[in-house]
């Protein structure tokens, strides 16, 4: 059995309600279909109810009437929703009234579902941009405990078994933080290790906080910042099997880790790469997943105290449909904790 059917399967057997804001949207409905066919999650359609039967009915999705479907701007939970998110933003100027329009946002009803325990995780972002999707998660679901800062990671699923676990690696932060201090890198590998648990099925993550040099092999401002990292999430989760600064090369290859990191357990043993800035991050899985040929499935958003994820404006059906299973692994993740 693949990952990506694994993640499907431990979805279906254990039934999530995921929130999808973008009601009206064609792809979006397309993979809700399939989605409850296959009896991955049980949905929540945002959207005008009218439209989307209707539209649902044009595409031929017999299966979207078994979804809930609720239009934020007539739901009888609207006014319990304003004032939830009152409270929450009253601190930062925002009014009764405004709290009452801005609830219409389906972006920002689906994540007071989720505050309000009506819902266990989100998929958007077809239509909206990543800020979009990230601003109502931050104002109202917030960061999970202990962490401070939001961060993507890219599941990559390579064609070099000898490396990660059987070719599977995480590689973070690819998405959100542009350049993390020591303390928010250290969270980043934190949340990371969560993520190839819950979602790669990695029971033992090995974390390599990479650099371009190996164990002081260079001196630089960017080198002690990996160094202090490295400290700081030993100290935030002792438990975890972290190692660096390490070199790619060192991180991934036994021969190599030996030569530059001797000693070390995670040199040449790494599941879980922790770039360190976005900058590196983005282009390193953009040219594994062009040169090397591998599939690169995310980002998976990390570090919101429940599951909230951001799709490509030019997603397909089936990145969706992944996406919600993995939404739905995150949510069962946790609810174990």
């Amino acid at each position: 059995m693949s990952l990506i059917n694994e993640i499907v399967k431990r979805a279906q057997d254990n039934r999530q309600r995921i929130v999808l804001p973008e009601g009206t949207e064609e792809r979006t409905l397309k993979a809700a279909n399939q989605l409850i066919t296959d009896g991955v999650a049980d949905l929540i359609l945002l959207g005008n109810p009218s439209e989307i039967k209707s539209l649902a009915k044009e595409w031929g999705l017999g299966n979207i009437e078994k979804a809930t479907i609720i239009d934020p701007a007539t739901s009888a939970q609207k006014e319990k929703y304003a004032n939830l998110l009152f409270d929450l933003r009253k601190s930062k100027g925002m009014t009764p009234e405004e709290a009452l329009k801005k609830v219409e946002d389906p972006l920002f009803f689906g994540c007071l579902m989720i505050k309000n325990g009506d819902a266990d995780g989100q998929l958007a972002g077809a239509r909206n941009t990543t800020g979009n999707v990230l601003r109502p998660a931050l104002q109202i679901i917030k960061t999970a405990p202990g962490i401070s800062c939001v961060s993507g990671a890219m599941l990559l699923l390579t064609k070099a078994p000898d490396c990660g676990q059987n070719g599977l690696l995480f590689m973070s932060d690819v998405a959100v933080t542009p350049d993390p201090t020591a303390e928010q890198l250290a969270e980043i590998a934190i949340s990371t290790a969560d993520t190839a648990q819950c979602v790669g099925g990695i029971k033992e993550p090995k974390v390599a906080l990479l650099s371009f040099s190996t164990k002081g092999s260079a001196s630089s401002p960017a080198v002690d910042k990996v160094v202090e990292a490295l400290k700081l999430a030993k100290a935030k989760a002792p438990h975890l099997l972290i190692d660096g600064e390490l070199q790619a090369d060192a991180a991934l290859v036994t021969s190599v880790g030996e030569t530059k990191a001797p000693g070390s357990a995670i040199a040449g043993h790494a599941n879980v790469l922790i770039v360190p800035n976005l900058e590196v991050g983005n282009i390193s899985y953009k040219l594994v997943q062009r040169l090397g040929h591998a599939e690169a499935v995310g980002p998976i958003l990390q570090g919101i105290a429940s599951p909230v994820n951001d799709l490509s404006r030019g997603c397909s059906i089936s990145d969706i449909y992944t996406m919600v299973a993995i939404t739905a692994n995150q949510a069962i993740a946790s609810k174990n904790k």
